[in-house]
C-alpha cells in the first residue's frame, strides 16, 4: 500500500499531491534504514536466524528490545485492568477448537488475492502488485494515471473480480520484478492461516491453526469470566498474547511480521449503547498514546469507509511512520457478531441476563485491537534522533539519541563511577544496590565517561549519575539529563526520588 493512502478511502488528485508534498521516498528509506540498524547494533531487535541467513518478517527481540517490548505491553495492561474496575484479563491458549476459526469466519473468508509469474515462480498479493506499479507511475508524472488505476482496483476488489483484475494488470502491461514479463497465472485466494496437526499420529490428526488474533480467546470465554469474575454489563475482559499470519509480502520491518503480538480488549454492552461507547473508547484510547508524550500532530483517525460485515462503525488511529501514516491500533464496533456465531456453531447460549431490564440479550462490543509490535516501531521512531550539538567554543559534535519515554524505558538509571579506583565503585555500587529494587539499572565501569553517556544516549536511558572523588567529600553525584544533557549535582540519596518521580 502506497504510504499515508489506504485503499478503502477514495484516491483523488489532492490525496496524492499531499502524498508527494509530504514524502521524499529517499529520506524516509534512510530514516527506517537507520533505525533498523541501530536496533540491531544497541540490542533492540535482532533478525531471527541470522547464523543461517535469517528467516524472512520474522525478528527476535534483544536484551534492550524485549524490556522495552514488556514495558510497553505493562503500560497497556495495567492501564486498561487496573485503571478500570470493569475490565479483567485472561490469557487464552494460542490453539484453540477448530470450529472457533469457522464460526469466526476466517476458514472461509480470511484470505489474500494472489498471483504468480510463471517465468519466476515469484507470487505477489495483487493489491501490492498493483499498486508497486502505481507508485512508478507517480515518478514518471503520471499521477492521473496512477489515480485511476487505484480507484480501478479498488472497486474490483469490492466485488472479488478476480477475472477483471487479472484484466487490469494486463491492460496496464504491468510486469515482475524479477523476470521483467507479464506471464501470469489466474488470481486466486491464499487463507492466510497457519495449520499444524493435533495429534500423535499423522493418520488421527486433528488440523487445528495457530490464532490469526487473539479477539477469538476472549469471545469463547465469555460466560466463563461473566461468571467467575461476578462482572456486570458494561465489562471488558483483556488479553495480551502472540498471532500468526503467513502475510505473503511482509515489509517494513517489524511493522508486518508473520509472528507478533496484539494488545485487545473486547467490551461488552448493551446493545442500543454501541455508538456512545464506540466514541468514549476512540477518545481513551487515543489519551493513552499521547500519554506517552508524543505529539498529536504524529496521529490522525482513520474512518473505515468500507465495513466489515459485522461492524457498524470501525476507524482506525494512525501513526506517521518514517513509510507515511498507518495503523498502530483499530476501533471496531462488532455488535453481537462474535457471540451469536459461536452461540450458533457451539449449540451454547452465550446470552447476558440483565437484572436492570430483567431480560436475556447477547451483548454488543467494542474492540480496541492495538498491535504491540508495531508500538514498539512506533516508540523507536518516534524517539530517535541524529542530533548535532554545538559546543560553546563553537566547535560541533553529534550524537544518536533514543528519546524514550521515562516511564517504558529498558534502563532508567545508569550509574558510573568515575574511575575503577578510590573507593569510587563501592559507592556506585551501593547507590546501584538501593535503587534497583524500584526501577531497572545499569552499572558500567569501562572507557571515558563520555563514551558512557553516548551509548546511554543510544539506548535510552533517561538518567546518568557519575560518582566521582567529591561524592566521597559530601556525597553527592553528578545526574545527567538524557534529552537536555543537563548536568547538576545533588544528595546521592534523592537519585532514587527523582529517578520516581519522573517514570511515574
Amino acid at each position: 500500500m502506497l504510504p499515508g493512502i489506504k485503499t478503502t478511502k477514495n484516491y483523488n488528485v489532492n490525496s496524492f499531491s499531499v502524498y508527494l508534498q509530504s514524502m521524499s521516498k529517499a529520506t524516509t528509506e534512510n530514516t527506517l534504514q537507520a533505525i533498523i540498524s541501530h536496533a540491531k547494533e544497541y540490542g533492540f531487535v535482532f533478525p531471527s536466524s541470522e547464523i543461517y541467513d535469517g528467516l524472512s518478517a520474522v525478528y527476535d527481540y534483544g536484551p534492550y528490545g524485549a524490556q522495552l517490548k514488556k514495558n510497553i505491553r505493562d503500560y497497556w495492561w495495567n492501564s486498561m485492568t487496573q485503571m478500570n474496575e470493569n475490565i479483567v484479563g485472561i490469557d487464552a491458549a494460542i490453539f484453540m477448537h477448530p470450529t472457533t476459526w469457522k464460526a469466526s469466519g476466517h476458514v472461509d473468508s480470511f484470505s489474500d488475492p494472489l498471483i504468480d509469474n510463471k517465468d519466476s515462480k515469484k507470487r505477489y498479493r495483487v493489491d501490492h502488485l498493483i499498486e508497486a506499479h502505481a507508485e512508478k507511475l507517480i515518478e514518471k508524472g503520471a499521477q492521473a494515471e496512477a489515480i485511476q488505476l487505484l480507484a480501478d482496483m479498488e472497486a474490483l476488489l469490492g466485488k472479488d473480480d478476480f477475472e477483471g483484475l487479472k484484466k487490469l494488470i494486463e491492460t496496464n502491461k504491468i510486469v515482475c520484478s524479477v523476470s521483467g514479463t507479464g506471464n501470469w497465472t489466474e488470481i486466486r485466494q491464499f487463507n492466510l492461516m497457519f495449520s499444524t496437526e493435533l495429534g500423535s499420529v499423522a493418520e488421527d490428526a486433528n488440523t487445528i491453526y495457530l490464532r490469526p488474533e487473539t479477539a477469538q480467546g476472549i469471545f469463547v470465554n465469555f460466560l466463563n469470566v461473566q461468571k467467575t469474575a461476578r462482572m456486570k454489563i458494561p465489562f471488558g475482559i483483556a488479553q495480551t498474547g502472540k498471532a500468526f499470519r503467513n502475510e505473503i509480502v511482509a515489509r517494513q520491518f517489524i511493522f508486518r511480521m508473520r509472528e507478533f503480538e496484539q494488545m485487545e480488549m473486547q467490551f461488552f454492552i448493551k446493545p442500543g449503547t454501541q455508538k456512545e461507547w464506540y466514541e468514549y473508547w476512540k477518545n481513551e484510547r487515543m489519551q493513552w498514546h499521547l500519554s506517552l508524550g508524543i505529539a498529536s500532530d504524529k496521529y490522525r483517525f482513520h474512518d473505515h469507509v468500507k465495513l466489515a460485515h459485522y461492524a457498524d462503525a470501525a476507524l482506525d488511529i494512525e501513526y506517521e511512520f518514517p513509510f507515511g501514516f498507518k495503523e498502530v491500533e483499530g476501533i471496531h464496533s462488532r455488535t453481537d457478531f462474535d457471540l451469536s456465531r459461536h452461540q450458533e456453531f457451539s449449540k451454547k447460549k452465550m446470552q447476558y441476563f440483565d437484572t436492570e431490564v430483567n431480560q436475556h440479550y447477547i451483548p454488543y462490543v467494542i474492540e480496541t485491537s492495538i498491535g504491540l509490535d508495531r508500538m514498539f516501531l512506533l516508540i523507536l521512531s518516534n524517539s530517535y534522533e541524529e542530533e548535532t550539538i554545538v559546543k560553546e567554543d563553537g566547535t560541533s559534535d553529534s550524537r544518536v539519541v533514543l528519546h524514550l519515554p521515562a516511564k517504558i524505558a529498558p534502563n532508567k538509571l545508569a550509574i558510573l563511577p568515575l574511575t575503577k579506583k578510590d573507593g569510587l565503585p563501592e559507592l556506585a555500587k551501593e547507590l546501584m544496590s538501593d535503587c534497583k529494587k524500584s526501577f531497572h539499572c545499569f552499572y558500567e565501569e569501562k572507557d571515558a565517561i563520555g563514551k558512557r553517556y553516548r551509548r546511554q544516549d543510544a539506548i535510552g536511558t533517561p538518567f546518568c549519575v557519575t560518582v566521582d572523588h567529591q561524592t566521597k567529600e559530601d556525597g553527592t553525584v553528578t545526574i545527567r539529563h538524557r534529552d537536555s544533557m543537563l548536568q547538576e549535582r545533588i544528595a546521592m540519596n534523592k537519585v532514587k526520588e527523582l529517578v520516581l518521580a519522573h517514570i511515574n
